[in-house]
């Protein structure tokens, strides 16, 4: 791969910039490819019997679920057999015999759900049925021959609960949901308790007696609590019911809640960040570890041997380990360690002898390229308010490593999507990308950011477009201020809600950003709420109290001063939008309806579609597609460096919309 490296970099400065043309002391120009195609390997799990390890890798370039004998890894064959679509996500059925995965036909996100059986290698769609959208809801250890699934058939807007038999296939209905967000099962499969939306943006939550949820709610949550506090399962027993909770608290807190009497424990809580994630003992289904996640994350396990073993991990890992599955006896982990500046490795971790074995390297192309570290800092936003954020710069552009490079450098902002996630401390291929190409990223958790508390989340309740906003000028001001940058040299570039930031940007705030790349991005918050999934119905109330309120005379004038469509007319900076057509979150009318805007306007904007993608890009061929088009962008606005496009553009499904010679190189490429 050194050699590849070399090559690209040799073909990359005969037609690259002059500015990378006068430094020969930068990094090597790693390939797109090596960022954004399909990892070599990913997602490795142990079977619950512990006889198979499983992973993610391509199949005829496409990502497959592979599986191997545990004690023989390099035995390894590959199982499914998707043609176009990559796998997502995946996990064993309880017997071993067969993997399950979820895959769409295009973006659209009507998943079904497939079982792989392992012997043979058979693939069957286990939810066949047209315009629905599965929903796992109950896999445990102790029921091997039948899982809790949601399906939308009868009504899009809710998921009746269905019990799915893995050997025949059949369906069985338990419960018709006329009005239910959620169903939590316990150990035997049976639903105990079930989540409804109320009118106010909370829940209320209703214990299943006979079948049936109960008259009354035994709890209650509000808006405040809505982002912050949820079930996190029963212990096998039934006996015992866990929560993620921020009631009576600002940081959600780990409890455990007594079934019979109502009692409830504190597990484990941090006053600076949520409980950002646990782990559950697959003898008992009882949490015995959870994780924090202030600039870092962190694991505390709930008995002397967890932890021990957590600790053991981290210290030889030099890593905070994410165990990613575990065999039914507890005694083999297959987990996960991010160094940041390397890529992801799995491990398998036998309990009983202490034996670390490296099953493999994400992007093994990536060992020893030069990337960069990311800086964990605070940025106080002028109310006050504290923003975790993550600052990524060039690699070579800061030789003492203290976070401030010896020369102010161009930087992108990257606002996360959500809003309600976050951004997160760890390896990113978009940030390397960037960093690799000579531009400081950074990557803020404005208000309204998940996973510091309701309070923070609810600062940002009616702020799209004016405190969230002014967090984000507010990171940018620090840059300048710290050296980091200049206010004539900075990008902003996000997706989804981080897409409206970009937009917000360009309009409310015009000689602010330099450029901006939008990736599926809401323009009109109006439109985006009339069009929002079928089976979104149980978030609409909290969205019209957190975004504006589109049934009331008020909420629609907010919801309209805080669209950027209505000042599309105030774009000054060359702006690039990508979008799926099959988006079903962010449909493709949000693009265009600001691409019309603009060129009523004469104002310049590049917009290109991807006809086989949705709410991303999931096809590599298309991700690699449009960091070819986005790097080729930034190049004249910031001054960095650029792999030319070469095939890219051709190798993927991209259409140019419009403006394809705003994007040097983009009409040759096409």
């Amino acid at each position: 791969m050194r050699l590849m490296l070399a090559a690209a970099l040799t073909a990359g400065l005969t037609a690259s910039s002059a500015a990378a043309l006068a430094a020969p002391q930068q990094p090597t120009l790693i390939p797109r490819e090596v960022f954004f195609g399909n990892p070599e390997r990913t997602q490795a799990k142990v079977s619950p019997d512990g006889r198979w390890l499983s992973w993610v890798a391509p199949r005829d370039g496409v990502l497959n679920v592979w599986v191997a004998p545990a004690s023989d890894p390099k035995a390894a064959k590959p199982l499914t057999q998707e043609k176009n679509r990559p796998i997502p996500q995946y996990f064993w059925a309880p017997d071993s015999s067969m993997i399950l995965y979820v895959n769409d036909a295009g973006g659209e996100e009507n998943f079904h759900l497939y079982g792989a059986d392992v012997a043979t290698g058979v693939v069957r769609d286990l939810t066949p049925f047209e315009n629905t959208r599965v929903n796992v809801w109950g896999i445990v250890r102790h029921v091997t021959d039948k899982i809790l699934v949601g399906l939308n058939n009868r009504d899009p807007k809710w998921h009746d609960l269905y019990s799915l038999d893995l050997k025949s296939g059949k369906l069985t209905l338990v419960l018709q949901n006329d009005g239910f967000a959620d169903f939590t099962a316990d150990g035997t499969l049976t639903p105990r308790m079930a989540s409804k939306p109320r009118d106010d943006g909370g829940t209320d939550f209703y214990r299943i007696e006979g079948g049936k949820p109960a008259a009354e709610p035994f709890a209650s949550i509000g808006l405040e609590d809505s982002q912050t506090t949820l079930p996190a399962g029963f212990s096998d027993d039934g006996k015992t019911l866990y929560w993620i909770d921020s009631r009576d608290r600002d940081t959600a807190a780990l409890t455990a809640q007594d079934w019979a009497t109502g009692k409830v424990t504190v597990l484990g809580q941090d006053a600076r960040a949520d409980i950002g994630d646990y782990m559950t003992d697959p003898k008992t289904g009882r949490i015995d570890a959870y994780s924090v996640n202030y600039l870092t994350e962190t694991w505390k396990g709930l008995n002397g041997r967890t932890q021990a073993d957590l600790a053991w991990l981290a210290d030889r890992l030099h890593a905070t380990p994410q165990v990613t599955s575990r065999s039914d006896d507890d005694s083999v982990w297959v987990l996960s360690a991010d160094p940041v500046t390397a890529p992801t490795a799995f491990y398998k971790f036998d309990r009983k002898t202490r034996t670390l074995t490296k099953l493999f390297v994400t992007r093994p192309q990536l060992e020893g390229a030069p990337l960069a570290p990311m800086h964990p800092i605070e940025i106080r936003s002028r109310d006050g308010l504290v923003q975790v954020s993550y600052l990524t710069l060039p690699p070579g552009s800061d030789a003492d490593g203290d976070g401030v490079p010896e020369k102010a450098v161009p930087l992108v902002l990257m606002p996360h999507g959500g809003p309600w996630g976050r951004n997160n401390y760890g390896f990113s291929p978009r940030t390397q990308w960037l960093a690799n190409r000579g531009y400081a990223v950074l990557s803020p958790n404005f208000r309204a950011s998940a996973g510091f508390g309701k309070k923070f989340i609810s600062a940002g309740d009616l702020e799209w477009g004016r405190k969230m906003q002014d967090d984000l000028d507010d990171a940018v001001d620090w840059a300048v201020k710290q050296g980091v940058t200049t206010p004539d040299k900075v990008a902003i570039y996000g997706g989804s809600y981080g897409g409206y930031a970009v937009l917000a940007g360009m309009t409310f705030t015009p000689d602010r950003y330099a450029c901006g790349i939008d990736e599926y991005g809401i323009s009109n918050m109006e439109t985006l709420l009339s069009t929002l999934p079928p089976y979104w119905e149980s978030l609409k109330a909290q969205f019209y109290r957190r975004m504006g309120d589109p049934t009331t005379e008020a909420g629609r004038a907010l919801l309209k001063e805080r669209s950027p469509l209505w000042k599309a007319g105030d774009i000054k900076a060359p702006l690039l939008i990508g979008q799926g057509a099959n988006d079903p979150r962010v449909r493709p009318a949000e693009s265009e309806q600001i691409v019309a805007a603009m060129t009523a306007k004469n104002i310049p904007v590049t917009y290109l579609m991807f006809p086989d993608e949705g709410h991303g890009w999931r096809r590599p061929e298309n991700n690699i597609a449009f960091t070819a088009a986005a790097e080729n962008f930034l190049q004249p606005c910031l001054g960095g460096r650029a792999e030319p496009m070469g095939e890219a553009i051709r190798a993927s499904s991209m259409q140019v919309i419009q403006g394809q010679g705003h994007v040097p190189g983009l009409a040759a490429a096409k």
